[in-house]
């Protein structure tokens, strides 16, 4: 079992940034590939950055060159600095720990709210 909580998110202005946070739970985590999501009201779930266990990332072409995943395993966290944030960022972001063959089982955090907006 992996718990993923995560933080960081807030009110912000157009332009302005964020860095998410979040915390895995247990051992392994330096093997786990970890993605950020983000669901905005109406709207279905996407895909927003992913991380591999060899530090290999993609994002979504709406966030390229403005947001960065990272990972500190000594910590077990993935973060998610977002700048340049419009309103369109709007939206709960999530955590989330896809299943693999050597660490199988799909978790997820309850999520942390980010609003841009001024």
């Amino acid at each position: 079992q992996v718990q993923l909580v995560e933080s960081g998110g807030g009110l912000v202005q157009p332009g302005g940034s964020l860095r998410l946070s979040c915390a895995a739970s247990g051992s392994g985590f330096s093997g786990y590939i970890m993605d950020w999501y983000r669901q905005a009201p109406g709207k279905q779930r996407e895909l927003v950055a992913h991380i591999n266990p060899s530090g290999g990332v993609m994002y979504a072409d709406s966030v390229k060159g403005r947001f960065t995943i990272s990972r500190d395993d000594a910590k077990n966290t993935v973060y998610l600095h977002m700048n340049t944030l419009k309103p369109e960022d709007t939206a709960v972001y999530y955590c989330n720990k896809p299943s693999t063959v050597r660490y199988p089982g799909d978790y997820w955090g309850r999520g942390t709210q980010v609003t841009v907006s001024s």
